[in-house]
């Protein structure tokens, strides 16, 4: 039992990784005209979006895996 919630501990931790990274890289391949049309309009672009999706991911793997460490954790 432990070395599954391991296993699902250390897979999370890669998502939360790979969440973090893909929400970089569009906050990252944002450009200077999408900061400009963002104060003239009221709604958000596409790199936004997707901003807010990968950040979203990441905090949803992270309380997953707080979870299974706290289940590991009561489990000893």
């Amino acid at each position: 039992m432990n070395t599954f919630l391991v296993i699902v501990i250390v897979l999370l931790a890669i998502m939360v990784v790979v969440s973090l990274v893909r929400g970089i890289i569009a906050f990252l391949q944002s450009t200077q005209l999408d900061l400009q049309d963002q104060a003239s309009g009221d709604k958000a672009t596409e790199m936004q979006l997707k901003q807010n999706a990968a950040m979203f991911s990441r905090v949803k793997y992270q309380a997953l895996a707080i979870v299974f460490v706290a289940i590991l954790l009561m489990a000893r």
